[in-house]
């Protein structure tokens, strides 16, 4: 894996087909993330596949939810597909009660 940023206690890191996301993910470093990740799904062609891992993302963030709904736009508009994508056991109930998971291919992260 391929560190894209490392900023506020949040890392990026991605290889050919993923997006991973670990530590805490407030509104001071999301533009910065949502920015690497443009710039990583720009390089994607279109018709591949990605996955986005926000499994390693310790607490319940808004930011980071609004990340992740940049990065699928993007994709999407570039034609690539998204797999699939994991979150925390925390990101996934908050997305749940915001009605975002039908609007994500999500799959269940069993906690440590």
């Amino acid at each position: 894996m391929s560190l894209l940023l490392e900023r506020h206690g949040s890392r990026l890191e991605a290889d050919e087909r993923r997006l991973a996301v670990t530590g805490e993910v407030g509104f001071g470093v999301a533009s910065a993330l949502a920015q690497a990740g443009r710039d990583w799904l720009a390089a994607r062609p279109a018709g591949s596949e990605v996955t986005f891992d926000l499994s390693g993302v310790g607490r319940v963030s808004s930011a980071a939810l609004s990340v992740l709904l940049e990065w699928t736009r993007r994709a999407r508009r570039a034609g690539v597909h998204v797999a699939c994508v994991r979150l925390s056991p925390p990101l996934e109930r908050l997305t749940r009660v915001a009605g975002l998971d039908t609007l994500l291919p999500l799959v269940s992260v069993e906690p440590a």
